[in-house]
């Protein structure tokens, strides 16, 4: 019997953790409520679905409705000024800790962390990818999860590594978006808009010598240029960033989940990264 209960507690567990990670954050009564109406003592029990409730006596009064003013509704959203700002922000950790501070924001409710980056604030190569996953949300640092750890054996590759002391080796990686949408949905145009002015300001506090794009999402979010992936990897162009002197060179990539996906692309990805290496040969 002890077993039986256990199995079941782990399947509900399994099942619980399951609806969580699909972005689940209510439950669903079996019947349905008046949300409007406030708890009444005289309230009849509920009728079981086989058994046809009596119809009402035709002078029973109408069911008491709280009025708009009564009910209770959810905090709107601060005003922009009220938020932080990204030209407040002067390091990374602050730039972190003004996300982390959003809680209106709806991806922020959602999600477990904010992921912001990972790697050395001087690093002289920042690798940008679209959105965090389970294992970025879990822990909080973005590229932890399978794409992550075969990112690292790409860049280490051509002797990049983002725990690298050494700014000319090292490498800090981050995203398009700092909270992991419900069920790893798309990000919105909403979303992205809203994040984008952080992101610009954490590529002028890092300063890198150069930008990677990894994916179309976080391709097109930076170059603005809507030609997906397959025709602009490889191809380096420059974008401009706010408070930097001259425009920051960029090379998009194919998503390191995209390759573990169709590994016959590694081929492509290994001639990006022998441009990668060479560029930065030639800055050195």
């Amino acid at each position: 019997m002890n077993d039986a209960k256990e199995h079941t507690r782990d399947a509900l567990l399994r099942w619980l953790r399951w609806q969580a990670d699909m972005g689940a954050d209510e439950a669903i009564a079996p019947m349905p409520a008046n949300r409007l109406r406030g708890p009444r003592q005289d309230a009849p029990a509920p009728v079981s679905r086989h058994v046809r409730a009596a119809p009402p006596p035709r002078s029973a009064p109408a069911p008491d409705i709280a009025s708009p003013a009564a009910v209770t509704r959810p905090a709107s959203p601060a005003p922009a000024a009220d938020r932080p700002s990204p030209r407040d922000c002067h390091s990374l950790e602050e730039i972190r800790t003004a996300l982390d501070s959003m809680r209106d924001f709806p991806l922020r409710r959602t999600a477990r962390h904010t992921v912001h980056t990972d790697g050395h604030p001087r690093a002289r190569v920042m690798v940008i990818g679209e959105a965090p996953g389970r294992d970025e949300d879990l822990t909080g640092k973005p590229f932890v999860g399978r794409a992550g750890r075969l990112l690292d054996l790409m860049l280490a590759a051509i002797g990049l590594d983002r725990h690298a002391e050494d700014p000319d080796r090292a490498v800090l990686v981050s995203n398009v978006l700092f909270w992991r949408p419900p069920g790893n949905r798309p990000p919105t145009q909403a979303e992205l808009s809203f994040c984008a002015p952080w992101l610009m300001r954490t590529i002028e506090l890092v300063k890198p010598r150069v930008l990677v794009t990894l994916g179309g999402p976080a391709t097109q979010r930076l170059t603005g240029n809507p030609s997906g992936i397959t025709r602009q990897r490889g191809k380096w162009t420059q974008i401009t960033v706010p408070g930097l002197n001259g425009p920051v060179p960029l090379l998009p990539m194919l998503h390191p989940a995209f390759l573990l996906r169709t590994p016959v692309q590694k081929r492509l990805a290994w001639r990006d990264l022998l441009s990668l290496k060479l560029f930065l040969e030639e800055q050195s």
